[in-house]
């Protein structure tokens, strides 16, 4: 790496913001496929987005330590221990995958029950983690993928990877949701079959981008001290998004599910709906910015870090006023294309509208993150959000029974603990700790 322009940055992040935005857009399609199951399975779907997120925090325990530790070896023109690094993630998260499988199988009603979810609700919430469980390998490979490519720089064949999955969920969705009759578990087979076919490909392009060779392919794929690495990096970031799932699953149990499904439903409509659409902009640039950061400083050129930043930070801040501006002015709109019922549509427009406040702050700190899960300091990340995050609980069921708020006095308890992880973590990428870390 020589330099760092806006315009090489752009080119990294659009592709990844693009393909984040499709990756979330199974969410998005499950959302807005089940409409016509009703409010019920709206509820549900919304519900199970936390799960899911719990399910990604048991997979990026593989590709957050892999993501960082291949792009310091691409920097460093290390190719046998780039591949050593992914073959050795590749197992780890095979067998993550086979874990998280035989829980999800088990423990699915008691998930649905600790949601606070109960009748018709609870029993398609069931319904969908059980099928869901069924493809969950895949799902536990995807990250795996796109953190090589990301590492690597490769982010356009992320996206046209995310692009052919996105088109294939589409279609499968309505095929499997109505036209084979599966209901709410036909969106868990489409999600699973979509993403099988993608990370299949993704894998057969990387294996020939790292250069692997058959007669040593065993010797890559044998548990060693590069998955020890993989592992101690992307512990920090495993816990972290863990905990952020469950204090949203801890949030729905004491304070949303209370208030009744509508706010369920509004709750996934916001998050599911409208936030998988506007976080992957931040994300995007977030990702091209970690990208540049592990291969800068495997490079041993810091400085270049430190401009990938400088450049990042207007493109950063506009998109999160933008986002802010859409929040507010669109809200009804945009909420009304997943709802037909005017509770749940008048609740989802109350989050959009009160999340507008907070979306810069969204933003920065989404580019604090890349700064730092790039360079490896993933500790960083989980000191600024895990006690913040878990304020959320309290806080939002303290604005909303306490003060008597209702769903808004939850979606503040969001917006202050937003601003102070974004202040935290922005810190912490201006101490510059980063730049030296040893992974």
């Amino acid at each position: 790496m020589e330099s760092v322009s806006t315009r090489s940055l752009l080119a990294l992040a659009l592709p990844a913001a693009a393909s984040a935005i499709l990756n979330n857009a199974f969410r998005v399609i499950d959302q807005a496929s089940v409409r016509w199951l009703g409010t019920a399975a709206q509820a549900a779907i919304g519900s199970c987005a936390f799960v899911t997120i719990t399910l990604f925090a048991c997979f990026v325990l593989v590709s957050a330590g892999a993501g960082p530790l291949i792009a310091r070896c691409t920097g460093a023109g290390d190719a046998e221990g780039r591949r050593q690094i992914f073959g050795n993630a590749l197992l780890g998260g095979v067998l993550v995958g086979c874990i998280v499988q035989g829980a999800l199988i088990l423990l699915a009603p008691s998930v649905a029950t600790w949601l606070g979810l109960g009748g018709e609700v609870a029993r398609l919430a069931t319904a969908y983690l059980r099928t869901l469980a069924v493809v969950v390998v895949p799902l536990a490979l995807a990250p795996l993928v796109d953190a090589a490519l990301v590492a690597m720089g490769h982010t356009r064949t992320m996206l046209a990877l995310q692009a052919g999955a996105s088109l294939l969920n589409g279609l499968l969705n309505g095929l499997l949701i109505y036209g084979f009759g599966l209901g709410i578990e036909g969106a868990a087979l489409a999600t699973g079959l979509a993403h099988g076919l993608a990370v299949a490909a993704g894998l057969a392009l990387l294996w020939r981008r790292l250069g692997f060779r058959g007669a040593r392919i065993g010797s890559f794929l044998r548990p060693g001290p590069a998955l020890r690495r993989v592992l101690r990096v992307g512990l920090p970031i495993s816990l972290n998004t863990a905990a952020y799932a469950l204090v949203y699953q801890a949030l729905l149990r004491v304070a949303v599910s209370p208030l009744g499904p509508e706010v369920n439903a509004a709750l996934g409509i916001g998050f599911s709906g409208l936030e998988s659409v506007s976080w992957p902009l931040f994300w995007g640039i977030s990702l091209a910015v970690a990208s540049v950061v592990g291969r800068s400083l495997g490079a041993g050129r810091p400085d270049l870090a430190q401009e990938a930043i400088r450049r990042a930070l207007p493109l950063t801040l506009g998109t999160g006023l933008a986002v802010a501006l859409a929040f507010h002015l669109l809200a009804r709109p945009l909420c009304a294309l997943f709802t037909d019922d005017p509770v749940v549509l008048a609740h989802a427009v109350l989050y959009a509208r009160v999340l507008a406040w907070s979306q810069p702050f969204v933003a920065l700190e989404a580019l604090a993150e890349g700064v730092l899960e790039g360079a490896g300091d993933t500790r960083a990340v989980l000191r600024w959000s895990l006690p913040l995050n878990m304020l959320r609980v309290p806080l939002g069921a303290g604005l909303a029974q306490g003060l008597g708020w209702g769903a808004a006095g939850i979606w503040w308890a969001i917006n202050l603990t937003t601003v102070a992880k974004a202040l935290g973590k922005g810190s912490a990428v201006w101490r510059g700790r980063w730049r030296w870390i040893v992974v």
